[in-house]
């Protein structure tokens, strides 16, 4: 009997310990990701060409994907995103919050090719998204099946603009 408070107070701290670290490891994933991505400036949209192991910017990235990253944080009030991409090929935008919840997914499916504008808010009013805690990544990914084909989609994606409004 004399054991039993000991064993209540540990396991109380087990579980304590357990749910904090599946609450917080989420959000510190995204603030590493988000400082080495927005390295170069935050609300500024970055392109990568097709990685390699050297310049690997996302974690297990595809080799016949050409990426573009913007790290953005709404606390200076909204921004927005222009993704122009290419017809007749795979893409897809994607936004994700702070504690790595992708929160909105557009593809080729849906838009055939040119420009995608999207306005990322707090509040998400007037049509634009709202963005649990303010701050996340928007991330461009466009299929690369030829590398001779990389230069024309280069030229296009990289009219792709991430700032605020």
């Amino acid at each position: 009997m004399r054991w039993l408070g000991p064993v209540l107070l540990a396991a109380l701290v087990a579980v304590g310990t357990y749910a904090a670290t599946l609450w917080a490891t989420p959000y510190g994933i995204m603030a590493k990701a988000m400082d080495k991505l927005g390295a170069d400036g935050i609300n500024v949209m970055r392109h990568q060409g097709l990685p390699t192991a050297e310049n690997r910017w996302i974690v297990r990235p595809s080799p016949d994907l050409a990426y573009s990253v913007c790290v953005f944080d709404l606390a200076e009030g909204r921004v927005a995103i222009d993704a122009f991409v290419p017809p007749q090929r795979y893409w897809s935008l994607s936004v994700f919050d702070a504690n790595t919840d992708n929160i909105f997914s557009v593809n080729d499916r849906a838009v055939k090719g040119g420009r995608y504008a999207l306005m990322l808010s707090k509040g998400g009013t007037n049509g634009s998204l709202a963005v649990p805690g303010g701050k996340g990544i928007a991330l461009i990914r466009i299929l690369v099946t030829d590398a001779k084909d990389l230069a024309s989609i280069d030229t296009l994606r990289r009219r792709s603009t991430c700032a605020p409004a």
